[in-house]
Protein backbone atom coordinates (compact mmCIF):
# COMPACT_ATOMS: atom_id res chain seq x y z
CA UNK A 1 0.00 0.00 0.00
CA UNK A 2 1.26 3.98 -1.08
CA UNK A 3 1.17 5.93 1.86
CA UNK A 4 0.72 9.53 0.63
CA UNK A 5 2.19 12.54 1.98
CA UNK A 6 0.83 15.93 2.70
CA UNK A 7 -2.41 13.97 3.57
CA UNK A 8 -4.39 13.74 6.60
CA UNK A 9 -5.51 10.21 7.66
CA UNK A 10 -8.25 9.41 9.84
CA UNK A 11 -7.55 6.55 11.48
CA UNK A 12 -10.13 4.26 13.11
CA UNK A 13 -9.14 3.04 16.82
CA UNK A 14 -10.40 -0.08 18.60
CA UNK A 15 -13.44 0.57 20.61
CA UNK A 16 -12.42 -2.46 23.53
CA UNK A 17 -10.46 -4.86 21.64
CA UNK A 18 -7.29 -3.70 20.59
CA UNK A 19 -7.19 -7.23 18.04
CA UNK A 20 -9.89 -4.83 16.10
CA UNK A 21 -7.09 -2.77 14.38
CA UNK A 22 -6.95 -3.35 10.57
CA UNK A 23 -3.64 -4.23 9.13
CA UNK A 24 -4.20 -0.74 6.57
CA UNK A 25 -4.66 1.20 9.92
CA UNK A 26 -1.11 -0.42 11.32
CA UNK A 27 1.06 0.62 8.11
CA UNK A 28 -0.27 3.52 7.82
CA UNK A 29 -0.13 4.80 11.61
CA UNK A 30 3.45 3.33 11.31
CA UNK A 31 4.04 5.60 8.71
CA UNK A 32 2.85 8.63 9.27
CA UNK A 33 5.15 11.79 10.18
CA UNK A 34 2.54 12.86 13.36
CA UNK A 35 -0.34 10.86 15.28
CA UNK A 36 -2.87 13.73 16.18
CA UNK A 37 -4.63 11.88 19.22
CA UNK A 38 -7.38 12.84 21.70
CA UNK A 39 -5.79 11.35 24.45
CA UNK A 40 -1.54 11.33 23.89
CA UNK A 41 -1.83 8.02 26.79
CA UNK A 42 -4.27 6.17 25.27
CA UNK A 43 -3.22 5.81 21.70
CA UNK A 44 0.74 5.70 23.50
CA UNK A 45 -0.80 2.01 24.98
CA UNK A 46 -2.42 1.11 21.07
CA UNK A 47 0.51 1.94 19.52
CA UNK A 48 3.39 0.21 22.13
CA UNK A 49 0.63 -3.17 21.38
CA UNK A 50 1.19 -2.61 17.68
CA UNK A 51 5.15 -1.75 17.89
CA UNK A 52 4.19 1.45 16.35
CA UNK A 53 7.07 4.72 16.93
CA UNK A 54 5.26 7.82 16.53
CA UNK A 55 5.47 11.61 17.41
CA UNK A 56 2.12 12.14 19.00
CA UNK A 57 0.28 15.26 19.76
CA UNK A 58 -2.96 16.06 21.40
CA UNK A 59 -5.99 16.90 19.46
CA UNK A 60 -9.18 16.77 21.86
CA UNK A 61 -12.19 18.50 22.37
CA UNK A 62 -10.51 21.28 24.36
CA UNK A 63 -7.88 22.47 22.07
CA UNK A 64 -9.12 21.62 18.29
CA UNK A 65 -9.94 24.96 17.37
CA UNK A 66 -6.52 25.93 18.00
CA UNK A 67 -4.31 22.54 16.82
CA UNK A 68 -6.75 22.34 13.48
CA UNK A 69 -4.70 25.11 12.37
CA UNK A 70 -1.27 23.54 13.77
CA UNK A 71 -2.42 20.01 11.39
CA UNK A 72 -3.54 21.80 8.41
CA UNK A 73 0.44 23.49 8.06
CA UNK A 74 1.65 20.40 9.00
CA UNK A 75 0.32 18.73 6.08
CA UNK A 76 0.18 21.31 3.71
CA UNK A 77 4.67 21.11 4.74
CA UNK A 78 4.33 17.87 3.04
CA UNK A 79 3.76 15.78 6.12
CA UNK A 80 1.89 12.57 6.61
CA UNK A 81 -0.33 13.41 9.63
CA UNK A 82 -3.32 10.73 10.75
CA UNK A 83 -5.43 11.95 13.40
CA UNK A 84 -6.85 9.25 15.58
CA UNK A 85 -9.37 9.52 18.62
CA UNK A 86 -9.35 7.32 21.50
CA UNK A 87 -12.09 4.92 20.29
CA UNK A 88 -13.69 4.39 16.55
CA UNK A 89 -13.28 7.00 13.93
CA UNK A 90 -12.53 10.74 14.75
CA UNK A 91 -15.98 12.88 14.12
CA UNK A 92 -18.29 10.63 15.56
CA UNK A 93 -19.24 12.03 18.83
CA UNK A 94 -15.01 12.55 19.10
CA UNK A 95 -12.92 15.24 17.72
CA UNK A 96 -12.09 15.44 13.87
CA UNK A 97 -15.17 17.27 11.96
CA UNK A 98 -13.04 20.68 12.87
CA UNK A 99 -9.76 19.18 11.40
CA UNK A 100 -11.50 16.74 8.39
CA UNK A 101 -13.14 20.66 7.68
CA UNK A 102 -9.81 22.99 7.38
CA UNK A 103 -8.33 20.76 5.60
CA UNK A 104 -11.08 20.47 2.55
CA UNK A 105 -11.09 24.08 2.71
CA UNK A 106 -7.40 24.52 2.68
CA UNK A 107 -7.47 22.34 -0.33
CA UNK A 108 -5.63 19.16 0.94
CA UNK A 109 -6.12 15.23 0.78
CA UNK A 110 -8.18 13.55 3.68
CA UNK A 111 -8.75 10.04 3.89
CA UNK A 112 -11.02 7.79 5.86
CA UNK A 113 -9.86 4.89 6.48
CA UNK A 114 -12.65 2.08 7.87
CA UNK A 115 -12.54 0.01 11.15
CA UNK A 116 -13.94 -0.61 14.64
CA UNK A 117 -17.05 1.51 15.99
CA UNK A 118 -20.36 0.78 18.16
CA UNK A 119 -23.00 2.13 16.40
CA UNK A 120 -22.99 -1.13 13.31
CA UNK A 121 -22.51 -3.95 16.08
CA UNK A 122 -25.05 -2.78 18.73
CA UNK A 123 -27.62 -2.03 16.11
CA UNK A 124 -27.43 -5.50 14.14
CA UNK A 125 -27.29 -7.45 17.77
CA UNK A 126 -30.42 -5.54 19.02
CA UNK A 127 -32.38 -7.21 16.41
CA UNK A 128 -34.44 -4.31 15.68
CA UNK A 129 -34.85 -3.35 11.95
CA UNK A 130 -31.23 -2.15 10.72
CA UNK A 131 -31.99 -1.28 6.84
CA UNK A 132 -32.83 2.19 7.86
CA UNK A 133 -31.90 3.77 11.11
CA UNK A 134 -30.91 7.58 12.56
CA UNK A 135 -27.64 7.95 14.64
CA UNK A 136 -28.53 10.58 17.43
CA UNK A 137 -25.13 10.00 19.53
CA UNK A 138 -24.96 11.97 23.30
CA UNK A 139 -28.27 13.70 23.84
CA UNK A 140 -27.45 17.17 25.38
CA UNK A 141 -26.89 16.48 28.84
CA UNK A 142 -29.56 19.86 29.71
CA UNK A 143 -30.90 22.38 27.40
CA UNK A 144 -32.46 20.50 24.30
CA UNK A 145 -32.95 17.29 25.63
CA UNK A 146 -36.12 16.50 26.22
CA UNK A 147 -37.17 18.23 22.60
CA UNK A 148 -34.68 15.75 21.35
CA UNK A 149 -36.01 12.94 22.91
CA UNK A 150 -39.63 13.86 22.03
CA UNK A 151 -38.88 14.18 18.48
CA UNK A 152 -38.02 10.49 18.64
CA UNK A 153 -41.42 9.91 19.16
CA UNK A 154 -41.96 10.62 15.17
CA UNK A 155 -39.19 8.75 13.88
CA UNK A 156 -39.99 6.17 11.25
CA UNK A 157 -36.30 4.43 11.80
CA UNK A 158 -34.35 3.03 14.25
CA UNK A 159 -32.45 5.10 16.37
CA UNK A 160 -28.96 4.51 18.10
CA UNK A 161 -27.97 6.43 20.90
CA UNK A 162 -25.04 6.93 22.97
CA UNK A 163 -25.35 6.84 27.11
CA UNK A 164 -22.89 6.85 30.09
CA UNK A 165 -23.28 4.67 32.57
CA UNK A 166 -24.03 7.96 35.09
CA UNK A 167 -27.13 8.71 32.69
CA UNK A 168 -28.51 5.59 31.63
CA UNK A 169 -31.27 5.13 34.30
CA UNK A 170 -32.00 8.94 33.71
CA UNK A 171 -32.55 8.17 29.68
CA UNK A 172 -34.46 4.89 30.09
CA UNK A 173 -36.87 6.69 32.42
CA UNK A 174 -37.37 9.35 29.59
CA UNK A 175 -38.23 7.22 27.09
CA UNK A 176 -40.67 5.43 29.32
CA UNK A 177 -42.46 9.14 29.87
CA UNK A 178 -41.84 11.11 26.92
CA UNK A 179 -41.96 8.44 24.50
CA UNK A 180 -43.55 5.14 25.83
CA UNK A 181 -42.74 2.22 28.14
CA UNK A 182 -43.58 0.02 25.64
CA UNK A 183 -41.22 0.46 23.03
CA UNK A 184 -38.96 -1.94 22.62
CA UNK A 185 -35.18 -1.09 23.24
CA UNK A 186 -32.17 -3.02 22.84
CA UNK A 187 -28.98 -1.90 25.78
CA UNK A 188 -25.52 -2.76 24.43
CA UNK A 189 -22.30 -2.06 27.13
CA UNK A 190 -18.83 -2.39 26.84
CA UNK A 191 -18.85 -3.84 23.02
CA UNK A 192 -16.11 -6.09 22.42
CA UNK A 193 -14.71 -6.13 25.34
CA UNK A 194 -14.69 -8.98 28.10
CA UNK A 195 -17.31 -8.42 30.13
CA UNK A 196 -19.43 -7.25 27.09
CA UNK A 197 -23.63 -8.02 26.69
CA UNK A 198 -26.62 -6.89 25.20
CA UNK A 199 -30.13 -7.00 26.96
CA UNK A 200 -33.27 -6.19 25.34
CA UNK A 201 -36.89 -5.66 26.23
CA UNK A 202 -39.49 -2.58 26.71
CA UNK A 203 -38.46 0.00 28.39
CA UNK A 204 -40.23 -0.54 31.63
CA UNK A 205 -38.15 -3.93 32.05
CA UNK A 206 -34.86 -1.98 31.07
CA UNK A 207 -35.12 0.45 34.25
CA UNK A 208 -36.00 -2.39 35.91
CA UNK A 209 -33.15 -4.64 35.22
CA UNK A 210 -30.75 -1.55 35.75
CA UNK A 211 -32.32 -0.77 39.17
CA UNK A 212 -31.14 -4.13 39.96
CA UNK A 213 -27.55 -4.26 38.27
CA UNK A 214 -25.81 -1.06 38.61
CA UNK A 215 -25.01 -0.05 35.26
CA UNK A 216 -21.15 0.01 34.05
CA UNK A 217 -19.02 0.95 31.28
CA UNK A 218 -20.27 2.87 28.08
CA UNK A 219 -23.76 2.21 26.83
CA UNK A 220 -25.09 1.96 22.83
CA UNK A 221 -29.21 2.13 23.44
CA UNK A 222 -31.15 1.14 19.82
CA UNK A 223 -34.99 2.11 19.99
CA UNK A 224 -37.90 0.71 17.69
CA UNK A 225 -39.39 2.45 14.95
CA UNK A 226 -42.35 0.19 15.43
CA UNK A 227 -43.67 2.78 18.24
CA UNK A 228 -45.86 4.48 14.81
CA UNK A 229 -47.79 1.23 14.37
CA UNK A 230 -48.85 1.08 18.30
CA UNK A 231 -50.51 4.67 18.34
Amino acid sequence: MEINKGILYIVPTPIGNLEDMTYRSVKVLNSCDIIYAEDTRTTGILCKYYQIEASFRSFHLHNEHVKKQELVAEIMAGKTVALVSDAGTPGISDPGYLAVKACIEAGLRVEVLPGAGAVIPALVESGLPCDRFVFEGFLPQKKGRLSRIQSIRLEDKTVVLFESPHRIGKLLLEIAEHISPDIPISVSRELTKHFHETIRGDAATLIQHFEQHPPKGEFVVVLSPQLLTKK
